[in-house]
Order: C-alpha cells, then sequence, then structure tokens
C-alpha cells in the first residue's frame, strides 16, 4: 500500500512543445511556491544559453552597457514576493470558448524574486531625451504566426513603468539561481502585471524613442472584445483583482459537517482588502478572514471561512475578491477573443450527503 503521506501533487501538462504546465494551485499552501511547482508557460522551445552570459543595454542611451549576469550580484540587491500569474489563468472558464491554452487555475505560482532595480540599470547607462520605451529581448527564438523568420520573445514597458522601483532584473529565485525553465540566469520581474511582462532568459535590454511595435505587444496580449474585428483592442497589463477557492474542490461530495473554506485572493491594483462568499448565488454575502502580510505587497493573501454544513443538498460556493482601489470581481467576465484577464466571481459546487 502507498504511504498517502508521501504522496505529493504533481503539474498538469497543457502542452510539451512548447512547454505549459499548471501549478496544483488547490493543493499548495505555503506562501512561497517550490520550485518543482512554478507554472511554466513558454511560446518557443527552451533556448541555448550563451557562455557567458551577457546582458546588453543600448539604444537611445548616453553609455550602452554589456554585463555579465554574476555581475550583477555585486550590486545593491532588492527582493519582492510576487504572484506572477499568466494573463490566461483560467481561460478554459470563457464562454464562449476561446482558443488558446486551456488553462484552469493553476496558471499562478508566488516566489521571492531576488536582483538589481532595473531603475539602478538604467540610471547607469543615462536615459537619452527622448526615450519612450524600453524593449525587454528574451533568448528564446522561434516562429511566430503571421510574421516571417524566426523572432525572440519581446516586450516593452514606457520609460515611467520601467523606472519603479520595484521592476528588477532578478537573478535569484526563493534564495537559489533562478531555475532554468523559469528564465535562468537572469530574468525581468515586473511585480503588479500579468506574467507575459516579465520576461524570461533575459539578454537584451533596449531604450527606444517610439512606440514598440513586435507581436507579442500589439497582437498578442490585446484584449479584443469582438469575435469579428479588432475594434476595441486595448492592451493587457496590470492583474485584475482576483480569487480562488482552493478546498473544498469542485464537484467534491461530503458529509453533513463543518468545513473550512479556504482559498487566496490577489490583484495588481491595490492591496486585497475584502474577501467575500456568498451560499446563495450572490443574495448575500459573507466576510471571510484574510491573513495579509504588509511587508508583501505584491503576494496573495490567504482567506477563511467557516461553513456550517447542516442539511444535505447542492451548493454553490462564490467567492469574490475587493482591493485597496475598489475593484471588484465582477459576476460574469469580460470576453475577449484571446481569453486574457480571467476574473469573475470563482464559483464552486458542492454536494452535501
Amino acid at each position: 500500500m502507498p504511504d498517502s503521506n508521501r504522496l505529493l501533487p504533481n503539474l498538469t501538462t497543457r502542452s510539451l512543445i512548447p512547454e505549459n504546465q499548471e501549478t496544483p494551485i488547490h493543493f499548495l499552501r505555503s506562501v512561497l511556491t517550490p520550485e518543482s511547482y512554478h507554472f511554466r508557460r513558454n511560446h518557443f522551445p527552451y533556448p541555448e544559453l550563451p557562455n557567458p552570459f551577457l546582458l546588453s543595454v543600448r539604444g537611445t542611451v548616453l553609455r550602452p552597457l554589456e554585463l555579465r549576469a554574476e555581475q550583477l550580484s555585486a550590486w545593491k540587491a532588492k527582493s519582492v514576493t510576487v504572484a506572477l500569474e499568466c494573463s490566461g489563468n483560467k481561460r478554459k472558464k470563457f464562454s464562449p470558448e476561446v482558443f488558446g491554452e486551456q488553462w484552469e487555475d493553476g496558471a499562478i505560482s508566488q516566489s521571492e524574486w531576488t536582483g538589481v532595480p532595473l531603475a539602478d540599470i538604467l540610471h547607469l547607462a543615462g536615459l537619452q531625451a527622448g526615450s519612450q520605451e524600453v524593449v525587454f529581448i528574451g533568448a528564446d527564438r522561434g516562429h511566430h504566426p503571421g510574421v516571417k523568420g524566426v523572432i525572440p520573445f519581446a516586450r516593452s514597458l514606457s520609460v515611467k513603468e520601467a523606472l519603479h522601483p520595484d521592476v528588477l532584473v532578478a537573478y535569484q529565485c526563493n534564495g537559489q539561481a533562478i531555475p532554468y525553465r523559469n528564465g535562468y540566469p537572469l530574468r525581468l520581474i515586473v511585480p503588479h502585471w500579468y506574467g507575459m511582462a516579465s520576461v524570461k532568459w533575459l539578454q537584451d535590454i533596449e531604450v527606444i524613442d517610439h512606440a514598440f511595435q513586435g507581436p507579442f505587444q500589439t497582437k498578442d496580449y490585446q484584449y479584443y472584445p469582438s469575435i469579428h474585428h479588432d475594434g476595441g483592442k486595448h492592451p493587457v497589463t496590470t492583474k485584475h483583482v482576483n480569487s480562488i477557492i482552493q478546498m473544498p474542490m469542485d464537484l467534491s461530495v461530503l458529509p453533513v459537517g463543518v468545513y473550512v473554506v479556504e482559498g487566496i485572493a490577489w490583484s495588481g491594483t491595490g492591496a486585497v482588502e475584502q474577501v467575500e462568499l456568498s451560499l446563495n448565488q450572490g443574495k448575500s454575502w459573507s466576510a471571510a478572514s484574510l491573513t495579509p502580510d504588509p511587508s508583501r505587497p505584491y503576494a496573495w493573501v490567504r482567506w477563511t471561512y467557516t461553513w456550517h454544513a447542516e442539511q444535505p443538498g447542492q451548493y454553490e460556493i462564490w467567492s469574490r475578491a475587493t482591493d485597496a482601489a475598489g475593484h471588484t470581481q465582477p459576476l460574469e467576465p469580460f470576453w475577449n477573443r484571446k481569453g486574457y484577464g480571467h476574473h469573475a466571481i470563482y464559483r464552486t459546487r458542492i454536494q452535501i450527503e
């Protein structure tokens, strides 16, 4: 007989080439996600890394730089704990269905990232007058539909966004070198944005005096409200306020009893200040207990609620979070044809017998 105390969850595979796998988020309770459980999101196969690995800073700068990855460890370091979420998380929940990786709840992980503030690197390089955006180019390369040839994964931030003090060029994850599958040796970390902004295997930083037009900036990672045309499209940026019920799990069958409903909530636009639960399809709401950590402003918040399940029957437990900016999870998601940013009220169905 297997030892049940040693049973561990696995990643859920969505694709192998490129590798895309979900965190077993319903089974994890630690503040930091162990390396082996960090979700994996790739557009291309894993890159072959040059030796030595150099980070170049070029473009509209006064002093172009070329830095070895190991040099950055001698700079003044900063650490931030970040709930890193793929913008396609919960894509499977959209109706009508949308194309793309059919993520359920696990395209999210939380780690402590350590590195050098990007602002320090840009200040050393010196921004020329008229600099508008900063482009981040990873070592991973491949083909993109509608684009000729092989291209790298590349994204940009405005200069203002790039100079945010908590945007890092990270070289450690949870106190160790960044795992290869998560961006070793250098990864950009943009704490309040969806994960596509945190470019892995960061190899080049280019400051430009115009708007970046790469396909991962202007074609992908855009909200398209219409299935038929591109009217009204706008960019995917900061994480929406969101929540997950970890336990009990959807479609559980449980005896009459008292249960602790538990989960996590997070936002890219302010600290989560409230999580509420409803057991009557939103007719009334009750506050859950939160365990926030003010020292980790970009981390998810754990919450619990004691449920007295005294009568047999079918139940739906709903959760909704509200952040400091006043954003609350809506009843229905903002449908968009690429399936980004799902953050509707979370629902779990339970049978009590």
